[in-house]
């Protein structure tokens, strides 16, 4: 599967808190150039997944779920750093939804919004609570928030 997405930095004064959420944590099990494999919690449910870039819009991105004793084991145990945590919440806007990362811990402040997007040409209304754009910025990504979290920078 291909996604296509663009990732903002959130006004968190003005963006919109959803009754829809998902509590999420995710590690990391390996890493080559910009492939990673990781494990990822969300909710009660455990999933393997493998992510690649393609450019800066684009990646392909694959998950799985797994059972969760496996899940945990793979979070706690085989994962070199502690896992990235954060709240995700829905927003529906249109036909697209945006992902609104409220990261926890390590990352704690950090607030990011991800419109995952038909094409990379696809034209959609930006919300008065979006910030700067971050697509670009490679510091923004899961796997890089792990490595160094942003309380680090």
């Amino acid at each position: 599967m291909i996604e296509i997405e663009r990732k903002f930095l959130v006004d968190k004064t003005k963006w919109p808190r959803s009754e829809e959420r998902i509590v999420m944590r995710q590690g990391y099990l390996a890493q080559q150039g910009d492939l990673v494999c990781r494990v990822r919690q969300k909710n009660d449910q455990f999933y393997l997944s493998v992510k690649a870039s393609i450019d800066n819009l684009s990646s392909y991105d694959y998950e799985y779920p797994i059972p969760k004793e496996d899940g945990e084991t793979m979070l706690n145990k085989l994962c070199d750093h502690a896992a990235v945590t954060k709240t995700r919440h829905l927003v529906k806007q249109d036909d697209l939804v945006w992902e609104i990362d409220e990261f926890h811990d390590a990352n704690e402040g950090l607030i990011v919004a991800e419109i995952e997007l038909p094409t990379a040409a696809h034209n959609f209304e930006k919300p008065e609570w979006l910030l700067e754009e971050v697509s670009n910025d490679k510091r923004y990504t899961n796997y890089a928030l792990y490595c160094k979290p942003h309380q680090e920078w």
